[in-house]
């Protein structure tokens, strides 16, 4: 058996390609599944189902699984699945991580007064954040139609309600697996670094390898050795940071970026070596991580739909779910 996973490793190593993608089938499931399972109980009920964890662990692959779709989708797209630091914290000695302009075209924009742009350097926070806040807008469609569908005052759209609602709960089951992929890949270190698939052409006093490390860590190691058990309990306990989405995710990006000198140290020192424990310990804690924040990025979302408007024209949330105001109109549409 260890022969067959050493020849997998190699090759598998020899297969990845220059865009790579982030954790496997595997370690997405596990993000998406075992947030969805350790959701506390103020959310809604249809998210604590088993049903809705394998969904999202299954969505959660799709950003990867429509890899190959055309030049055009995956010359945009592939990008948004890394952000390439360098060891100075600068995204390609442009913008730090720390100090991220706020929209993806300044972002660009700053990126292109030193030479780069955002398809070199990748631009995942700004995936983070834009599935995120499509999460949140979606969590307060659900808020609005579930108050309208049970208010009696409104009984005469209910069944619209009750249909849009049900339709609601599928698009934040896909939006939830989307935010899962970007969250996870935010978790590998290998997706937040210029070293990201062996040391490569920079300054080396560590020694560190340039094998093609990318493929077989992410992706057979986690699938032969990882187990969600075992991920489940390293999860960290919920963290909220009391901070606008921008700064949680620049700072869980941060973290993760931490761990790529002790990646590559423990690669050097045999971790990832078939059988030894270090490798596969390594891993879990990566994507117990990567699990634990998305699920307080969802809890974060809930908070934040209750202070949302929807609809046009638009209507306050809170005062929907106050009975102040009948959302029928700005839901159908007054075109």
């Amino acid at each position: 058996m260890k022969r067959a996973l050493i020849a997998g490793l190699a090759a598998l190593a020899l297969a990845v390609p220059g865009s790579v993608f982030a954790w496997g089938g595997t370690g997405h499931r596990f993000v998406g599944e075992l947030a969805m399972k350790s959701l506390p109980a103020e959310l809604p009920g249809f998210l604590h189902t088993a049903r809705a964890a394998i969904d999202v662990g299954e969505y959660s692959r799709e950003p990867d699984r429509t890899k190959g779709a055309g030049r055009e989708h995956d010359a945009d797209r592939d990008p948004g699945h890394f952000l390439d630091l360098s060891d100075d914290g600068t995204a390609l000695g442009g913008p730090k991580l720390s100090a991220l302009p706020t929209t993806r075209a300044d972002y660009d924009a700053a990126l292109r007064a030193v030479g780069q742009d955002s398809w070199k350097a990748g631009y995942l926070p700004y995936s983070i954040v834009d599935r995120w806040q499509q999460l949140a807008k979606d969590l307060a469609y659900w808020r609005v139609l579930s108050a309208a569908e049970a208010n009696p005052a409104w009984k005469a759209h209910r069944a619209f309600f009750t249909a849009d609602r049900r339709r609601r709960e599928g698009q934040i089951l896909i939006a939830i697996g989307e935010l899962s992929h970007f969250v996870g890949d935010g978790s590998q270190p290998l997706h937040v670094t210029v070293h990201f698939n062996g040391w490569g052409d920079f300054p080396n006093p560590g020694g560190y390898t340039n094998a093609k490390i990318h493929g077989p860590f992410e992706g057979d190691l986690v699938q032969a050795s990882v187990a969600a058990a075992g991920v489940m309990a390293a999860m960290p306990p919920p963290k909220d940071c009391h901070c606008a989405v921008q700064r949680r995710v620049a700072d869980y990006l941060a973290a993760t970026g931490a761990q790529v000198v002790p990646l590559y140290q423990l690669e050097k020192a045999g971790g990832f070596a078939p059988g030894d424990p270090r490798g596969p310990a390594f891993a879990t804690q990566r994507i117990a991580v990567g699990a634990s924040e998305l699920r307080d990025l969802i809890v974060d979302a809930w908070k934040m739909s209750l202070s949302q408007t929807v609809g046009y024209k638009p209507v306050s949330v809170a005062d929907v779910v106050a009975g102040k105001v009948d959302p029928y109109l700005a839901l159908y549409g007054v075109d």
